[in-house]
């Protein structure tokens, strides 16, 4: 099992980095790929290498421009919305986006002969994304199946049916660096708080007793 190579995406957030120390402990040779994708929380970025590094685990830095935008994540003329209920969709979502991360994870995948992907995608405590619900990744494995040399590569989302209390639970056995991830969708110096990421987040960790270590 250690000489599994396997890509993990890693956002610098929560769930990334909880899903990156996983897939260590299983045993797997990761790869971890971060995506500078115009986000204007910017910080989580730094936060993705300096968690790579921590790791010992090879990354790249992908960047690749949207420029039709088409969400408060990108477009800094809409407001990051600050919502009492989480139900929906929110400006939050970036159109395709997990669509877009593991078609690049899946190309890597087939040139270092990596078997497996790993994604720290969850549908219990999330923000109503539709590309973190299961049938999206049971979807997106038929595509692999149809569309590539290696229809062997296999889209792994160990968290997906956590709730976020139980992931920060499971970071915190695994000895994820938890005080080095970042959340915040305003990506300012300070979390702020109040979007949906930041209220998850805190969520979680007031779930379990404990104060955020971030």
């Amino acid at each position: 099992m250690s000489k599994n190579k396997a890509i993990v995406l890693l956002s610098g957030g929560l769930d990334s980095t909880t899903t990156l120390y996983y897939a260590k402990d299983k045993g797997y040779q990761c790869h971890a790929l971060i995506f500078d994708y115009g986000q204007r929380h910017k910080r989580e970025l730094k936060s993705a290498v300096v968690v790579a590094k921590s790791a010992h685990v090879p990354h790249h830095v992908i960047r690749i421009t949207l420029p039709w935008k088409g969400s408060s994540l990108l477009d800094k003329k809409i407001e990051i919305p600050i919502r009492k209920s989480l139900k929906g969709i929110p400006s939050t979502y970036v159109p395709a986006r997990n669509t877009i991360f593991l078609s690049f994870a899946v190309s890597y995948a087939e040139v270092i002969g990596a078997k497996t992907i790993f994604i720290g995608a969850n549908a219990v405590d999330f923000s109503g994304y539709p590309d973190c619900r299961p049938s999206f990744y049971e979807a997106f494995q038929k595509v692999i199946k149809e569309g590539t040399k290696d229809k062997k590569i296999k889209v792994l989302t160990p968290l997906i049916d956590m709730t976020k209390a139980q992931i920060i639970a499971l970071a915190m056995k695994l000895k994820a660096p938890l005080s080095l991830t970042w959340s915040c969708y305003l990506g300012g110096r300070k979390p702020c708080g109040i979007c949906d990421s930041c209220k998850l987040r805190g969520k979680g960790f007031s779930q379990l007793g404990i104060r955020d270590i971030i």
